[in-house]
This record gives C-alpha cells, sequence and structure tokens, in this order.
C-alpha cells in the first residue's frame, strides 16, 4: 500500500519500522512528513523512506494517512489537508484524545478509522483498540487491520465510546505497570537487596507473570489464589495492599484517566 506518515514521532517510527519489515509497503511507496529537519533527516537515513515538511504533498499521493501527530498541531494539520483528500483514501488516526467528529469536520473526509495503540508497539507488543466510519469500506479495514495488527495485537469495535475507555486501560497502564515496577525495585532496596538484583528480580517477575497468565488460560484470581498460601509471606504481603485500599486505588485511577479522556475529547469539538 501507498502510505504518508503525517508525524514522524515516536508511534509514528514504530509502526514504520514494522510495516516495512512485513512488507505491507515499500520504501519507495512509504512518505515521512514531519515539521523537524533533524528527524526527517534521521528516518530517512535509518528507513530510506521518502520524507518532506509538506503535509499535504505526502498525503494526496497516497492510499492511507496516517495521523501520528500530537493534538495541539492537529488543527493546523487539519487545515492543510481540508477537502485534499479522495473518497478512496483512508485516514487512520491515532492523535490522542481525538473523536471521529473532530477528523470529519476538520478534514472534509469521511472514511475514518481512530485507533488507539499503546507503547509497547514500539517493540511489536501493543495492543490497539480501533473503529471505522460507515464509508470505511472492507479493502480500507483490511489495510487498518494489517497496519495495526504489525504493532501487536488488535480490537475491532463498532462503537467509538469504548475508544476513551481503552485510553484509560491499555493506553495509559504501561505507566501504572512501570510505576508499580518501580516501587517493588525502590522496595527491595530498602529492605537491603542491591539495586541490579531488584531491578532483575522484578522485570523478569512481571515478564513471567504476564506469560504464565497468557498461556495458562486460568483469570488472575485463580493464579493469585495458588500463589498465595493461607498464613504464608504472600499472604500477608497481600493483606497490606487491601488495608491500603490497592482496589479501589486502581478503580479511582482508570475513571479518572477515562473522564480525562472523554474531556480532552471535547475540548477540540
Amino acid at each position: 500500500m501507498k502510505i504518508a506518515f503525517i508525524g514522524g514521532g515516536n508511534m509514528g517510527e514504530a509502526i514504520l519500522s514494522r510495516i516495512l519489515e512485513r512488507k505491507l509497503s515499500t520504501r519507495k511507496t512509504t512518505f515521512i512528513s514531519d515539521i523537524s529537519e533533524s528527524r526527517r533527516q534521521s528516518l530517512k537515513q535509518i528507513y530510506r523512506v521518502n520524507t518532506t515538511d509538506n503535509n499535504r504533498s505526502a498525503a494526496v499521493v497516497s492510499e492511507v494517512v496516517l495521523l501520528a501527530i500530537k493534538p495541539q498541531n492537529l488543527t493546523q494539520v487539519m487545515a492543510e489537508l481540508n477537502e485534499q483528500l479522495k473518497p478512496s483514501q483512508l485516514v487512520l488516526s491515532i492523535a490522542a484524545g481525538t473523536k471521529i467528529d473532530t477528523l470529519y469536520r476538520g478534514l472534509s473526509h469521511n472514511s475514518i478509522v481512530r485507533a488507539i495503540p499503546n507503547t509497547p508497539a514500539q517493540v511489536g507488543a501493543g495492543i490497539t483498540v480501533w473503529t471505522a466510519t460507515a464509508e470505511v469500506n472492507e479493502q480500507q479495514k483490511r489495510w487498518a487491520r494489517s497496519i495495526l495488527g504489525a504493532i501487536g495485537e488488535e480490537i475491532y469495535v463498532a462503537d467509538e465510546k469504548y475508544l476513551d475507555m481503552a485510553t484509560a486501560v491499555s493506553g495509559s497502564s504501561p505507566a501504572y505497570f512501570f510505576l508499580f515496577m518501580e516501587t517493588l525495585v525502590k522496595a527491595a532496596v530498602d529492605i537491603g537487596l542491591p539495586r541490579d538484583m531488584a531491578e532483575k528480580l522484578v522485570l523478569q517477575t512481571m515478564l513471567g507473570s504476564s506469560y504464565l497468565l497468557q498461556k495458562s488460560g486460568k483469570p488472575p484470581a485463580e493464579l493469585r489464589r495458588m500463589v498465595t498460601s493461607p498464613g504464608g509471606t504472600t499472604a500477608e504481603a497481600l493483606l497490606q495492599f487491601d488495608r491500603g485500599g490497592l482496589g479501589n486505588l486502581a478503580k479511582q485511577a482508570v475513571t479518572a484517566a477515562y473522564e480525562k479522556a472523554k474531556e480532552l475529547g471535547n475540548e477540540q469539538k
């Protein structure tokens, strides 16, 4: 496929590297538009793709226009592309908090996919929730699915409302896990473990636990009970989490992120 990236930041580069690796596009049919000259030069040197600072020239020659820009740059980009796209072109937006209606109005274009990837996409281990407008045809859906599948798992939903929920869960939760790991490392160091050992223990335990959960097919609660012997060390640790209100804090955090996602979307209307 011919694809234009409007924005060449970390997530854009993650998608770029994976679609080239999977041969979903070629270097000759891939275009990157970015305002930073140094960023354009870097991407051109690494991936040998076409680069430009002109969003319109990159977009009009492509079948898929992938918006990988920050929300604060969206208004300018949409103004540049307004009424420039053909119905046969697909707009795939990963712009945070940007609702389909905003893209509709800003681009004067109907064939739109909105997607919420997360940062593990940078290593091909992401999860993306996405939806499409009624005007997106089956071929365009296949394009979207292949692009998003290149960076990890993908889940299609028919209702856009689930994307704000996904933002609060899969979009933001890598930070939740990183915070918990950071806190565990600090606690381990505080009881006397060397930092390098603490970091390795926490990292491998997180990886191993996730893999066990994935492969076992058992729910997290059952695996937790299997690790927890009555009156043992794990039971004592979990008691402290319960007394501190970990479950309630997690619920509050996800709810706050969800409300913020909705707020950001409404601000762009």
